[in-house]
């Protein structure tokens, strides 16, 4: 999660395709503008690859649309694209963003003004290298120390076919700011990163593993569902010293943690400040986090049900935002 392995100038060439491309919409498509404030101007709300941001997308959707009256487009893009196209003003906003995976080339445009970030989102997050329960019991040395990962031994019980004599560390979407391989090549570690793909194919390749308590070690973060359905536990890895969203090839340690953070088009005023106005006051805690993540995750509902029961059962919060 989160942010991107950043290739800038290929995103600046296609950044207008892939928003004219990739636009999503609601999960719940029947959902009408219910006005209230007036407004006419589409407004266009990235969506990333994860289930937290998939509910907020749907939140700021049902708020906007049946309180300002503006209709609002679901944006899956391509983070590489995503900061080229909101600075450009072809999308509006984004909700979620993790600052570990924020690069030097993106910050640049927030440092330019085309992008503003908006304030925090509510949320603290961290992404690490988690492992199920079970793999403290089978390592216990790796209960009290990351180290115990660079004895073979232990390595050969992470192996698949695919790595050999190495273990395998279970990437995500290859497309995410992962420091991943420069950690272990780093700290000399003996294992092999593999992606999965996505959150889902995590998820799924953690049950079928459960089942049998086969050795699992992988990126991934809290606040989560999986976290608490799986009892994933975070291994501690050192402090980092490297400038790992610099150089992702030679990072030393741990991910950050992250406070959360909002960004919006610097031209989002000028389409509707009503709705910049949201974007300034719009907030999701950890804990609502928590509380929305399970039924998604565990309970397979759709993120449009979950964020409807979550605008309805929280009017005294979000009400403020449009005092």
């Amino acid at each position: 999660m989160r942010g991107s392995k950043k290739r800038l100038i290929a995103a600046l060439v296609v950044a207008g395709s892939l928003i004219g491309a990739a636009c999503g919409g609601s999960d719940d498509s029947g959902s009408e503008s219910a006005g209230g404030g007036g407004g006419t101007e589409t407004i266009k709300i990235v969506r990333n690859n994860w289930s937290a941001s998939a509910v907020e997308t749907e939140i700021v959707k049902i708020l906007i649309e049946e309180n300002l009256g503006n209709p609002v487009e679901i944006v899956d893009i391509d983070e590489n694209a995503m900061f080229a196209g909101m600075s450009a003003g072809d999308v509006h906003a984004n909700v979620e963003v993790w600052p570990s995976g924020v690069t030097p080339d993106e910050q640049a445009f927030i440092d330019d003004g085309s992008i503003i970030n908006v304030g925090d989102l509510g949320t603290i997050g961290k992404i690490g290298w988690f492992v199920p329960d079970y793999v403290l019991e089978a390592y216990p040395a790796l209960a009290e120390s990351w180290e115990a990962l660079k004895d073979p031994e232990v390595a050969k019980g992470f192996a698949t076919a695919a790595t050999g004599s190495n273990g395998r560390f279970l990437g995500m979407d290859a497309s995410f700011s992962q420091y991943d391989e420069g950690i272990i090549k780093t700290l000399g570690l003996p294992f092999e990163v593999q992606f999965s793909g996505s959150e889902a194919a995590t998820q799924a390749e953690i049950a079928a593993l459960a089942a049998n308590k086969t050795p699992l070690i992988m990126y991934y973060w809290t606040p989560s569902g999986a976290v608490g359905k799986y009892n994933l536990k975070n291994v501690a890895l050192p402090t980092a010293t490297a400038d790992c969203a610099a150089t992702p090839e030679s990072c030393d340690g741990d991910y950050p943690e992250d406070v959360l953070f909002k960004i919006v088009s610097a031209k989002l005023k000028d389409v509707d400040a009503k709705v910049f106005a949201f974007f300034e006051k719009f907030t999701i805690t950890t804990d609502d986090q928590l509380a929305f993540l399970a039924p998604v995750d565990i309970d397979g509902r759709s993120a449009a049900d979950v964020a409807r029961e979550w605008v309805d059962n929280n009017k005294d919060i979000w009400s403020a935002w449009f005092s």
